[in-house]
């Protein structure tokens, strides 16, 4: 079985290296190859690339960096790279993509555009504390048990997994996973004037939250994994 890791924070971010980590210490026996945008693309949603060409840097005989965004990178996995792609995981993104963050993430997108072609896909983040650095080995360890556990759930065509990573303490226990809704609660739209300039300055960390979505969870030290839908665009209300 073959497996696509792409990625939204670039090739060299150290969040697909735990990906990549991830993938190997799992149950999974796979095939891995690596096709992730060349820079830092956050926050670039799902925006694709039609007007200008891209160029391709081959890394290794299985590494290739896109001059591209997120779902670039899938259609070109799928369409020259590796056209037999099983499953798309992305990440692991440094920072939370929750509820409706999925409209705004390069991660998400990826594994959007999967489903699009019929490929089943996994979008994994690590969510940010103020004051705690990302312990990427928690995130490697969380992430291949959890792996192993999604890829044997059965997923309709057009479904996909969205899987939020909470950030905790060095002396935290292994947090409990928790299938849910994704909240549906904007984010902040907190700006700084000066002048005729507006700098955001929104707290993700206060962000509104409802309770028992996966923002709710994963703020609360649990994994937050919703299953997302391209079907009529809308999220599953499922019954968890």
């Amino acid at each position: 079985m073959t497996l696509i890791l792409t990625n939204d924070d670039g090739i060299d971010a150290p969040g697909i290296q735990a990906l990549l980590k991830a993938v190997e210490q799992s149950a999974i026996s796979s095939q891995i190859i690596i096709a992730a945008p060349q820079g830092h693309l956050s926050g670039c949603g799902h925006q694709v690339t039609t007007a200008t060409p891209l160029s391709l840097q081959r890394r290794s005989d299985t590494a290739y960096a896109i001059a591209g965004t997120p779902a670039d990178c899938v259609r070109l996995s799928i369409s020259h790279i590796c056209p037999e792609v099983k499953w798309v995981l992305s990440g692991i993104n440094a920072g939370g993509n929750m509820g409706v963050d999925s409209y705004i993430s390069g991660t998400v997108a990826a594994v959007r555009e999967a489903a699009m072609h019929g490929i089943q896909g996994i979008a994994i983040s690590q969510y940010k504390n103020k004051g705690l650095e990302y312990n990427w080995d928690n995130s490697t360890k969380w992430t291949a048990k959890l792996l192993t556990d999604l890829f044997n759930r059965p997923l309709p065509p057009g479904d996909f997994w969205n899987v939020n990573l909470p950030h905790l303490p060095p002396e935290a226990g292994e947090p409990e996973v928790v299938f849910c809704r994704p909240c549906n609660k904007p984010l902040p739209v907190n700006y700084r004037t000066e002048g005729d300039k507006f700098y955001y300055v929104g707290e993700y960390s206060s962000r509104e939250r409802t309770p028992g979505s996966d923002v709710d969870v994963c703020f609360s030290g649990k994994i937050a994994v919703t299953q997302l839908s391209i079907n009529n665009y809308h999220y599953l209300a499922l019954n968890y």
